[in-house]
């Protein structure tokens, strides 16, 4: 059977089980099926045949369907990719990837503090905070270690590498801030040895110490624990944070947007809450928290009729719940209507997608913030009014870490 019959066939059978999930058939049923009949199959094959069925004229329930399913079909897919941590996709080899680069950086910066010309000072000086704002960069490789790896062992139990590792991190972090600190404090060359003995060199150190602790103990861990779904979920998810020093390879690249392009993720009610694809809420801890936000929320529907407001404790503007299902067009005074006119339109046609305004009002400062909500299909659903007074957010200066709370 040639290429074409081969793909046409699996087009048929595709095609087949989703109008029986349609009438019925089980999720279980239809990946069994999937497998047994379709086989093995690349991402991007996932993604045309998705393509071409929808271009046939799939109805929109049958196509919902789809994908519904299509997220376990294209999953096991990516999991093939990512099954071996010496495939390209796969997070454990990116993170490797990016060690290496950070020891390059590292041994760029030994060679400049040992080899560099000390008696020209401004040119060291400049060569070596180039160098230590290039080793920031480090940081973008902790954080997705921090907020997609760790996630995932402490739902093995582990709970180890966040409790240590992650303070580690932030000892590191710290440690750059004082290298390129004490670096511009340097005046003479006398100074220049003390402070590579004291503050470079220990910087060094630990960034190369924790190479070596991720490599000899997190990654070997991680892959004995995870499973390849955790780490489809991590690789999904590691565009939102960036890479550290590379380029992603462009499988990667490719299956990632296939991926994103291909589910749906819908919110679903189930068990009186709300089961959204980041997590699961109760109806009654939703609506607390809405009213917890230290800001306004109105949404206007795609008909321009107002459907739901926060009713925090302190409220800037008043707003009666008699404002319910009326046109938000005859919410607001003549003089702005053209105004409200114009954001709804331009929404509608996508030629923009938020507008600001600010403003003084009773002794308050309040930023007026406007957002189109649009579905996946980047569909208008609606408006979103955000009213927030940033009186004293605007005084804000300098840094209050969270860790100043203990002071």
């Amino acid at each position: 059977m040639n290429q074409a019959s081969s793909g046409d066939k699996n087009k048929a059978v595709m095609k087949d089980i989703i109008l029986k999930l349609h009438n019925g058939l089980s999720v279980e049923e239809a990946r069994d099926r999937f497998e047994r009949e379709v086989g093995e199959i690349s991402s991007t094959e996932i993604a045309e045949l998705e393509q071409s069925l929808i271009s046939e004229g799939l109805s929109t329930d049958e196509i919902k369907k789809f994908c519904n399913v299509h997220a376990l079909l294209f999953e096991s897919a990516l999991a093939l990719a990512a099954s071996e941590e010496t495939s390209p996709s796969h997070p454990v080899y990116l993170f490797r990837l990016e060690n290496r680069e950070i020891e390059k950086v590292t041994g760029s910066i030994e060679d400049a503090a040992r080899s560099g010309d000390k008696r020209d000072l401004p040119a060291f000086k400049e060569r070596l905070h180039d160098l230590l704002l290039q080793l920031r960069g480090v940081e973008v490789h902790y954080e997705r270690k921090e907020q997609l790896l760790f996630p995932y062992l402490e739902k093995r139990g582990l709970m180890g590498p966040s409790k240590v590792m992650w303070g580690k991190d932030n000892d590191i972090k710290d440690l750059m801030k004082s290298a390129l600190a004490e670096l511009e404090r340097i005046a003479g060359g006398e100074q220049v040895e003390s402070y590579i003995a004291t503050t470079l060199s220990p910087l060094l150190e630990e960034v190369e110490g924790m190479v070596f602790k991720e490599e000899n103990i997190l990654f070997p861990t991680a892959l004995e624990k995870l499973d390849p779904g955790d780490w489809v979920s991590i690789l999904r998810q590691s565009d939102d944070i960036g890479y550290a020093f590379i380029e992603k390879p462009e499988e990667t690249d490719s299956l990632i947007r296939h991926l994103q392009s291909a589910l749906q993720e819908e919110a679903v009610f189930e068990s009186g809450g709300v089961s959204f694809p980041s997590g699961t809420i109760g109806l009654d801890e939703l609506m607390r928290l809405l009213n917890t936000l230290p800001l306004e929320l109105t949404f206007v529907d795609r008909d321009d009729t107002v459907k739901y407001f926060t009713e925090g404790e302190e409220r800037i503007f008043a707003r009666p719940r008699s404002v319910i299902g009326r046109k938000v067009q005859n919410c607001h005074p003549p003089q702005s209507l053209d105004v409200v006119e114009q954001i709804l339109t331009s929404f509608k046609d996508g030629s923009r997608d938020s507008y600001e305004f600010w403003m003084n009002h009773r002794g308050r400062f309040v930023h007026i913030r406007y957002f189109a909500v649009r579905d996946g299909r980047k569909r208008y659903l609606g408006t979103l009014e955000v009213t927030q007074d940033i009186s004293d957010i605007s005084r804000l200066q300098g840094e209050k870490r969270l860790l100043d709370e203990r002071d």
